[in-house]
């Protein structure tokens, strides 16, 4: 666990600096009220892992498809950091945002993180690469969050990017996330495909479980 717990630590000091350097300010409540609740969070949905989960989210298995979804997608988050902080703590290109909206875009990541936390509880093969983990007895799951949408932890990823922006005070921090949240729609087709042909039972569970990632859209 302490591996897993420490590159989330590591990452969110790479991520305080990106905002507070391209502020040229410390004194932003809800820049490290967003901070506080990732790292919080982090740890929350770490110790929700069993010890061989928190194993494959540091050293993912042979084989598999897209293996670099983080490492492809962490350049677009960086760049919403600092434009959130050019925006927010120097040029204030957008305004100020009404505390109650930065306070209900917080809530929501709280939320977003709760159900991640809830998806890895109840999906042991959350692994951050497609594949079929053999060696591990893969099966489906069909329990908790996975009783209403296929790909619960896309989805918890997905609303909280959407809520990032507002929370920090920038909407137009949220442009350089526009890549990144395609890249996750990418991630849920190709892994949902990936699934329909490689894993046993999921066919009967998709046909059970119509949507993706929102109930009654997708």
């Amino acid at each position: 666990m302490w591996k897993l717990a420490l590159q989330s630590m590591l990452g969110l000091v790479v991520l305080g600096c990106a905002l507070f350097v391209s502020a040229g300010r410390l004194d932003i409540p809800f820049f490290w009220a967003c901070l506080t609740v990732m790292g919080v969070g982090g740890i929350v949905v770490v110790s929700q892992m069993d010890p061989e989960l928190r194993n494959e989210r540091v050293r993912p298995g042979p084989g598999g498809i897209d293996r670099h979804l983080r490492a492809v997608i962490l350049p677009f988050f960086i760049g919403h950091l600092v434009v959130a902080g050019l925006d927010v703590g120097r040029y204030e290109w957008g305004g100020r945002l009404p505390v109650a909206v930065q306070v209900v875009a917080l809530m929501e990541i709280i939320v977003s993180i709760a159900f991640s936390a809830w998806a890895v509880r109840t999906n042991r093969f959350f692994s951050p690469v497609v594949r079929i983990q053999e060696e591990r007895g893969h099966h489906v799951v069909t329990s908790g969050p996975y009783r209403w949408i296929r790909h619960p932890g896309y989805a918890a990823v997905l609303y909280w990017m959407m809520a990032s922006g507002p929370a920090l005070g920038s909407w137009y921090s949220m442009i350089p996330l526009v890549p990144a949240l395609g890249l996750i729609l990418r991630r849920a087709i190709i892994e949902d495909r990936f699934l329909h042909e490689h894993l046993d039972g999921y066919v009967d569970y998709a046909g059970r479980v119509r949507y993706r990632l929102v109930p009654g859209l997708w």
